[in-house]
């Protein structure tokens, strides 16, 4: 009986549906763009902030530390928090924890490393290949999807050279070819046999943009990287995940982790490079946490943008609901004495009330079918805007189960939501009443709801237009600031020379023949090389002892970040010197250590006007005082994050080695980055760069190339993805507002065309009948823009942390979307009101 009635609600529903297809096409439009927003936010929200490894049981993983901390790091961590390890420490640790079942390792980062195969044609590429420990894929509870996976055994020095190649990389790049398992493959040309493919859909401990093309056991690092880290007991750089064993408590667990971490830096004291040594060690600890995600460092760099975008969307389905409410309000007043006929004749409350649910949810349904159609394609687009150039990423823009399951429970709410109070309301009125319907009757037991809505609909807007504007000001602003640098005509070129074989000793005739080969292309003015480029997201950082000043106590801040520059890399980015001299040719190896520093470095390490000029200092204690002599002063200039002040920074030689330590500092000798100046656009530069480095050694391929503007163009991916979506989520709701605000005075024309026709045969004048209705439109765009304007004072100021040299309650950016949301309000009023002044007065009361 029940289901015959709900077929019946359905039938009758789909015949009204038909016989008002304006209606019905607007309802399901509008609700589609609102479902379609929400879901395709949502499934990058799922997959990037809510998603769990694909391993066995996620829940009981643990990480041992709670920061990002990347990529390599010497001495004191930050807040003497361990999130990052040497190896040897990771092997005290796993030896002290029997509470875990497995305590795995990772590097940091995939490292980019020349890897070429054995098929014929094949040629060198530079890929991510992670170093992880032989435990790594058992911690996990992985089984291969061919051959095997690594093995403790896999990682000890003894054991013969092995890599597990992804699923991924072996289905793109290898046509998956089963036959690859077995091959020998050189790393860095160190001959390794591929034993297995991943499984697929696993796609490391972390979900970046560039994961780890082939795994290696740690114990290949000393044999494929000429200057190792494995045994470095002073350089952070590996992640711990482990699996927990039933019944393990992480509080005990916790202290007793950094109880045994504070043993081994007290045996290993000599790895601190200061004086107050005791207390840090002292207050070094780690903090467990949940291991589920893997390290979540892509999870805390998009947690706030993708929150707000949530947010955002949210806001825009709750204005396309009061759209919809005030749509079927309206419907459902036009039907009132069909509806009141019925309730007359005997019809229950309770039936009509679900049937105008059932019409409700009819479209709510179609609504939502067709937002999951435009969630797909508007998955892609997000996935375009915020992570472009980034093939490896595992993100599907297929909408999965939990998006399924999130759009499904969004349409019944929005059912509910927009449906529920015309119903309701309709069903209240008493027959009666209803029956009598006066056509002059200028007030509603409804208007107020209708206005309601409109004044919420109004005010959501004006809050989506502030955060709009906020966030593209912000953006143009940070992409169009002093960076410090000249972009025109420069180009980023990358090599690995330790990939491809090349030892310290040969690395000055590498550089010098790349310097001439590259010099020598029609249109090419400078040629540069040094660690890296501007702004690309990598730096070496180390602390700075003054000569002839006092040991610097813990509560110093004595970092500086610095890269190696050869003599015409500065000038070529556009750094000029303002004091002293740069690099010159002169300052080879055999020459005493220099550097150039920037306005920066003066700044923190000099005060009272002194002259830097002439100072020396170093990076290894106090006895390293005499490494550097201070030789000039650049202007400063941004080569990190862009939205952060300039950090100090100092310039040192290509294979200048520092007195004090140089065998730890052969491992920044390999020069990755090449830069050059033309005289305008050089055809076929790119092809032109991979032919040299190709024909210098066919180990050295080009890893990376772009011109500088876009290299720096990519800083702003996250920023320009919330500017963006933030605008065009703010003007769909305008849009919506404004055909709501049309709806609600259009109808109030219509209700009051009697009373209208009276006032003109009473001598009103046109324009009267037209400011009657302006009027009363444009008071309820006011309304809303006084409560939107409250909730945007409130409101912004959470804004504040994703504004650079924007304030939140900047007075331009109020006033703009004030005028903006005003002049909408007048335009979606203005055909109504023109109607208005048009009717005809003795037509108007013959229709009475």
């Amino acid at each position: 009986m029940m289901m015959s009635s709900i077929l019946q609600d359905l039938r009758f529903t789909l015949r009204q549906l038909r016989k008002s297809p304006g209606f019905a096409i607007t309802a399901v439009l509008t609700l589609a763009l609102g479902i379609g927003a929400n879901t395709s936010i949502f499934t990058l929200v799922h997959a990037v902030l809510l998603r769990n490894l694909p391993v066995a049981d996620p829940k009981t993983l643990l990480r041992l530390g709670d920061r990002e901390d990347c990529c390599a790091l010497s001495g004191i961590p930050p807040h003497d928090s361990y999130s990052l390890f040497p190896w040897e420490l990771y092997k005290h640790l796993q030896a002290s924890a029997p509470e875990f079942e497995q305590l795995a390792a990772m590097q940091s980062y995939p490292w980019k490393m020349t890897v070429l195969s054995n098929r014929p044609g094949d040629y060198a590429q530079g890929v991510p290949v992670s170093f992880v420990s032989g435990n790594y894929f058992e911690t996990f509870g992985l089984s291969p999807f061919a051959g095997r996976l690594l093995t403790p055994a896999d990682d000890q020095p003894e054991a013969i050279p092995v890599a597990v190649i992804s699923y991924q990389t072996w289905q793109r790049d290898y046509g998956s070819d089963l036959s690859i398992v077995g091959k020998t493959f050189l790393f860095k040309t160190h001959p390794v046999t591929i034993v297995g493919i991943a499984p697929a859909g696993f796609y490391g401990e972390r979900m970046i943009r560039t994961p780890a093309n082939f795994y290696l056991p740690f114990s290949l690092e000393p044999t494929v990287t000429q200057t190792s880290l494995l045994h470095n007991r002073s350089t952070n750089w590996i992640y711990l995940l482990g699996r927990l064993k039933p019944g393990v408590a992480t509080g005990p667990l916790q202290e007793k982790i950094s109880a045994s971490l504070r043993q081994w830096l007290g045996d290993n004291v000599d790895i601190y490079q200061r004086a107050d040594a005791r207390h840090h060690l002292d207050a070094s600890h780690i903090t467990l946490t949940p291991g589920g995600a893997g390290i979540a460092s892509m999870q805390a760099e998009y947690r706030s943008g993708l929150s707000l975008l949530m947010a955002i969307s949210g806001l825009v389905l709750l204005i396309a609901c009061a759209n919809l409410a005030n749509l079927m309000l309206v419907r459902a007043i036009a039907r009132s004495a069909e509806t009141s006929l019925r309730m007359a004749l005997g019809a229950q409350r309770t039936r009509i009330l679900r049937q105008m649910l059932t019409e409700s949810l009819t479209l709510s349904i179609l609504g939502g079918g067709a937002g999951l159609a435009l969630a797909y394609a508007g998955t892609k687009m997000l996935l375009l805007l915020a992570f472009p150039n980034s093939p490896g990423l595992p993100i599907s823009a297929t909408p999965s189960l939990p998006v399924f399951t999130f759009a499904l429970v969004i349409t019944m709410l929005t059912a509910i939501a927009f449906g529920l109070a015309p119903a309701w309301i309709t069903t209240m009125a008493q027959p009666a009443e209803a029956l009598r319907s006066s056509t002059r009757t200028t007030r509603s037991h409804a208007s107020w709801l209708q206005r309601s809505l409109v004044v919420v609909q109004a005010a959501l807007s004006l809050m989506l237009l502030v955060g709009a504007g906020l966030l593209s000001k912000s953006l143009a602003r940070l992409e169009h600031q002093d960076f410090g640098f000249t972009t025109e005509n420069r180009y980023v070129i990358h090599m690995d020379p330790e990939s491809a074989g090349y030892k310290p000793g040969q690395l000055q005739g590498l550089y010098d023949e790349v310097e001439r080969r590259f010099r020598a292309i029609p249109g090419v003015d400078q040629v540069g090389l040094s660690s890296y480029s501007p702004l690309e997201g990598d730096s070496w950082g180390e602390d700075i002892f003054l000569n002839g000043r006092p040991e610097p106590g813990s509560d110093q801040s004595i970092n500086s970040r610095w890269l190696r520059v050869s003599p015409e890399m500065l000038d070529l980015v556009g750094e000029a010197v303002i004091q002293g001299r740069s690099v010159t040719a002169n300052d080879t190896a055999a020459a005493p250590g220099i550097a150039v520093v920037n306005q920066a470095f003066v700044r923190k390490f000099f005060h009272g006007g002194e002259n830097p000029i002439g100072a020396r200092f170093g990076t290894n204690g106090m006895t390293s005082t005499n490494d550097f002599t201070i030789v000039g002063v650049v202007k400063d200039a941004k080569w990190e994050d862009p939205s952060d002040d300039v950090a100090p920074r100092f310039f040192r030689p290509l294979l200048q080695l520092a007195a004090s330590d140089p065998q730890g500092e052969t491992r920044s000798l390999h020069t990755n980055t090449i830069m050059l100046r033309t005289r305008g656009e050089v055809a076929g530069l790119e092809s032109e760069a991979r032919r040299i480095l190709a024909s210098i050694n066919p180990n050295l391929p080009v890893t990376y190339y772009s011109t500088f503007a876009d290299q720096i163009a990519s800083q702003f991916t996250q920023q320009r993805l919330l500017a963006r979506l933030a605008l065009l989520f703010s003007l769909l709701a305008l849009l919506l507002a404004a055909i709501g605000l049309y709806g609600v005075t259009a109808y109030m024309v219509a209700r009051r065309t009697a009373e209208i026709g009276i006032r003109m045969a009473l001598g009103a004048r046109r324009v009267d009948a037209l400011w009657l209705v302006l009027k009363r439109g444009i008071g309820l765009a006011c309304a809303g823009l006084v409560l939107g304007l409250v909730a945007s004072a409130m409101l912004t100021r959470l804004l504040a942390s994703l504004l650079f040299q924007v304030a939140p309650l900047d007075p331009v950016t109020f006033a703009e979307t004030t005028v903006l949301l005003l002049s909408v309000a007048c335009f979606a009023c203005l055909l109504p009101a023109y109607r208005a002044s048009r009717v005809n007065p003795n037509e108007a009361l013959r229709s009475e």
